[in-house]
C-alpha cells in the first residue's frame, strides 16, 4: 500500500471521473431489449400494451432499443456494404425538396447571381457536413447515440439543455418537411383539390411507420430511397436548366452583396451542420474497429454531393422567376409549386401543370419521407436522453409523441414557410455550432495529451479514436463530468451569437457593421454569427479547460519501487504513477482485477499551467478522498518546487483522458 509522505490537507471538492466500470444495467441488443428496463412496470394496461407490443416487434427482428449503449458484442461486421449503407443513407436523407426550396433562398431573397449563390451553398455545406462527419466517427468506438455522447463534454444536467434544443431542431426539419410535401401534392392535384393538410397528414403517418419499426427499416429504405428523387431530379435539371439565368449579376451595393452572401452560405451552413445532433445516431451499431477516417470521408462526400445537388437546381428556378412567368406565379402560389412549375418547357403559367410533371412531383414530394424519417428516429432517441425516467418509456412511444407535434405545428404553419426557413434554420444552427467547436476544442487541446497530437488518434495510432472517453459511464451522473466550463462556454458562444444577429425583430451590433441591413436586406438572416461565436468560445474555453477536472486535494508522493502495489505492478520511483484513496479505489474481491488499476488520469497544477498524466497502479491507505499519491519523480515534475504536499491540485481520468 502507498501512504503519503505527509499527512493532512483538505478535502477536495465533489465532482466525478471515469474511475468506476459500466453501470448501465442489463445487456441491451437491437432486437431485444430488457422489458423492465425500457417499459413501465405495473399492473396498469398501458405498461402491458407495451410490453406485449415490444414482444411484437422483437418477434419479427425489429429494433427496441432506445437509448441505450451497443456494445462491442452487439454491432455489426464490418463490411463494404456497411460503407455503402453510410453514402445511400446520407443521400437518400438529403436528395429532397426540403433542400430545393432552401437553394431558392439565395437568388430570390437575398438577391444573389446564380454564381455567388452556389458557391455559397458548396462552401456552406462543406464546412457545416465537415461537423456532422465528425460526430460521426464517434458512433462505432462509443455504441453510444449523439447525445449521450454529449454528456461527456457537458456532463449530466448541461447535456439537458443540448437535448431540449436538439428536439426543436428534429421537430422542426420535420414540419417543413411536411409542409413541403403538401404544398406539392396540392399543386399537382386537380385544380388544387387536395388540400396540403391532407398531404401533411399522409406524409406524416408514412414516416411515422417507418421509424416504428427501428433502425434495420430505416437503413433498409434508406439503401434505395434514394434512386427515384435522383432520377427525377436529374429530369428536373435537364428540363429546367434553360431557364435557370446565369448571367444577370447580384443585386445591391459591395457591402450588401457580401452581406447577403455570407447570409445564404450562414443559412446552408446551418442546414448541414443541424445533421451533427444526430449524426451518431444511425451508425451505433457499426463496429468498434471502423475506420475513423473512412467514416468521415464517406460522410463528407455524400452530404456534400446532394446538399450541393438539390441547392442548385433551387437556386436555378429562383434565378427564373423574374423572367419566366410560369416560375413566378408558381412561386407566388409556393415554393413547393415552384418545383412542379420546372418539370415543364411551357413559360405559361396556366399550362405549367402537364400529367408527367405532376407524376415526377408526386415522386419528389414521397421523397420527403427519407428526409422525414432520420429526425424522427432519432428524436425518440433524445427523448429518452432528458434522463432516467424518459428511458422508462419505450422510443416508439417518443416517436410518436413526436410526430404528433410536428404534425400539429405543419398544420399550423403551412402558410409561412420561407419565414420559417429564414427566421428557425440558423438560429437552430448555433447551437449545433457552438456545441461541435467545444467538443473539438476540448478533444485537441485538453483530451490530447500534446495538444494538436490528434492525427494519430484519427488514422488509428497508438491510442486510436475516441480512446479518451470512458464509453461504460453514459448512464452514471456521478461519473460525468459536471460540464461547467462548457456550458459557461457555450452560454458565451450565444453572447456572440447575440452580438451578430441579424433578424427582422433585432440587428445586434457587430451585424449591423456589415451591409445595408445588418448583413441581411430583409432583416431575417443572421450573417457571420456562425462564424464570430465559435471563435468567442475558443478563446474563453481554453483558460476553462483546468474546471473541467473532476476533484481537488493534495498531492504527495511515495516510492513505488519498494514492492507491489495493490493492482500488483511494478513501478519505479520515476514512473508516471498514482495511488488513489480507498474510497476512489473501490473495494475488489481481487484488488489486482480493480478497474481502476491501469487507467490513465490527468493531473493540473494550476500554480505552473500545466498538466500531467499518470497510470492509476496502486492504493492510498492515509489519502483522504480526494488526495493523490504519485511518485516521487512525478512529483518533482509536477511541483519541482513542491516541500512534499502540494494542495489545491486538480485531477480527474475522464475530463482529460488517457
Amino acid at each position: 500500500m502507498a501512504s503519503p509522505a505527509m499527512d493532512g490537507g483538505e478535502q477536495g471538492s465533489v465532482g466525478t471521473a471515469f474511475l468506476d466500470p459500466e453501470t448501465h444495467g442489463p445487456s441491451y441488443s437491437k432486437n431485444n431489449t430488457n422489458l423492465a428496463a425500457g417499459t413501465p412496470t405495473g399492473p396498469s394496461r398501458l405498461a402491458t400494451y407495451l410490453r406485449n407490443f415490444e414482444r411484437t416487434l422483437i418477434k419479427y427482428n425489429l429494433e427496441t432499443r432506445g437509448v441505450q449503449r451497443v456494445l462491442p458484442n452487439e454491432t455489426d461486421t464490418l463490411s463494404f456494404r456497411l460503407y455503402l449503407q453510410t453514402f445511400f443513407l446520407w443521400v437518400s436523407i438529403n436528395l429532397a425538396a426540403q433542400n430545393v426550396t432552401l437553394g431558392m433562398l439565395g437568388p430570390y431573397i437575398f438577391g444573389l447571381s446564380f454564381r455567388d449563390a452556389a458557391l455559397c451553398a458548396f462552401f456552406g455545406s462543406l464546412i457545416g457536413a465537415t461537423g456532422v462527419s465528425y460526430v460521426a466517427t464517434f458512433a462505432p468506438v462509443s455504441g453510444n447515440r449523439t447525445l449521450i455522447f454529449a454528456r461527456y463534454v457537458f456532463g449530466w444536467y448541461p447535456t439537458k439543455l443540448l437535448v431540449v434544443l436538439e428536439l426543436i431542431v428534429l421537430l422542426g426539419y420535420s414540419m417543413i418537411d411536411l409542409v413541403i410535401a403538401g404544398q406539392i401534392l396540392s399543386a399537382v392535384s386537380l385544380n388544387g383539390s387536395m388540400s396540403i393538410v391532407v398531404g401533411i397528414i399522409v406524409v406524416a403517418i408514412v414516416g411515422w411507420l417507418i421509424t416504428t419499426f427501428g433502425i434495420s427499416v430505416f437503413q433498409s429504405f434508406s439503401r434505395y430511397a434514394y434512386i427515384p428523387p435522383l432520377i427525377v431530379f436529374s429530369i428536373l435539371y435537364g428540363i429546367s436548366s434553360h431557364n435557370y439565368d446565369l448571367s444577370t449579376p447580384s443585386h445591391g451595393d459591395s457591402r450588401t452583396i457580401i452581406g447577403n452572401r455570407l447570409s445564404f452560405l450562414s443559412i446552408t451552413l446551418a442546414a448541414a451542420v443541424t445533421y451533427s445532433g444526430g449524426a451518431a445516431d444511425y451508425f451505433v451499431y457499426y463496429p468498434v474497429h471502423t475506420p475513423p477516417v473512412a467514416l468521415f470521408s464517406i460522410t463528407l462526400v455524400s452530404l456534400l454531393f446532394s446538399f450541393t445537388f438539390t441547392y442548385c437546381i433551387g437556386i436555378g428556378l429562383a434565378s427564373g422567376i423574374a423572367a419566366i412567368p410560369a416560375y413566378s406565379a408558381a412561386y407566388e402560389t409556393s415554393q413547393g409549386a415552384l418545383i412542379v412549375a420546372g418539370f415543364t418547357e411551357s413559360t405559361s403559367p396556366s399550362n405549367f401543370n402537364t400529367g408527367f410533371g405532376k407524376f415526377l412531383s408526386v415522386v419528389v414530394a414521397l421523397g420527403l419521407i427519407a428526409n422525414l424519417v432520420a429526425p424522427t428516429y432519432s428524436s425518440g432517441v433524445d427523448f429518452q436522453v432528458l434522463g432516467k425516467n424518459f428511458q422508462k418509456i419505450p422510443r416508439v412511444v417518443w416517436n410518436s409523441v413526436g410526430v404528433i407535434i410536428y404534425t400539429v405545428c405543419a398544420l399550423a404553419g403551412r402558410d409561412h414557410l420561407a419565414e420559417i426557413f429564414t427566421n428557425f434554420l440558423a438560429l437552430m444552427g448555433y447551437w449545433v455550432i457552438i456545441w461541435v467547436g467545444i467538443t473539438m476544442v476540448d478533444q485537441i487541446f485538453f483530451r490530447s495529451r500534446y495538444g494538436f497530437k490528434i492525427g494519430a488518434d484519427i488514422l488509428g495510432g497508438r491510442r486510436g479514436w475516441g480512446q479518451s472517453y470512458d464509453w461504460t459511464i453514459w448512464n452514471s451522473p456521478e461519473k460525468l463530468p459536471h460540464g461547467l466550463a462548457a456550458l459557461t462556454a457555450f452560454l458565451v458562444g450565444w453572447i456572440g451569437a447575440i452580438l451578430c444577429m441579424a433578424q427582422v425583430w433585432y440587428i445586434g451590433p457587430i451585424a449591423r457593421m456589415v451591409g445595408q441591413y445588418g448583413a441581411d436586406p430583409t432583416r431575417k438572416m443572421p450573417s457571420i454569427t456562425n462564424t464570430l461565436a465559435p471563435l468567442l468560445l475558443l478563446l474563453l474555453l481554453l483558460p476553462l479547460l483546468p474546471a473541467t477536472l473532476a476533484y481537488t486535494g493534495d498531492m504527495t508522493y511515495y516510492s513505488p519501487s519498494v514492492g507491489l502495489g495493490s493492482c500488483g505492478y511494478q513501478s519505479g520511483d520515476n514512473d508516471d504513477v498514482v495511488a488513489l484513496s480507498h474510497e476512489m479505489m473501490g473495494r475488489s474481491a481481487n484488488p489486482n482485477a480493480n478497474p481502476r488499476c491501469g487507467t490513465k488520469i490527468g493531473i493540473w497544477n494550476p500554480y505552473t499551467k500545466k498538466h500531467h498524466q499518470a497510470t492509476i497502479v496502486d492504493t492510498c491507505g492515509a489519502c483522504k478522498k480526494f488526495d493523490i499519491d504519485v511518485s516521487e519523480g512525478l512529483f518533482k515534475r509536477i511541483a519541482p518546487n513542491g516541500d512534499g504536499r502540494v494542495k489545491g491540485m486538480n485531477w480527474g481520468g475522464q475530463a482529460v483522458g488517457g
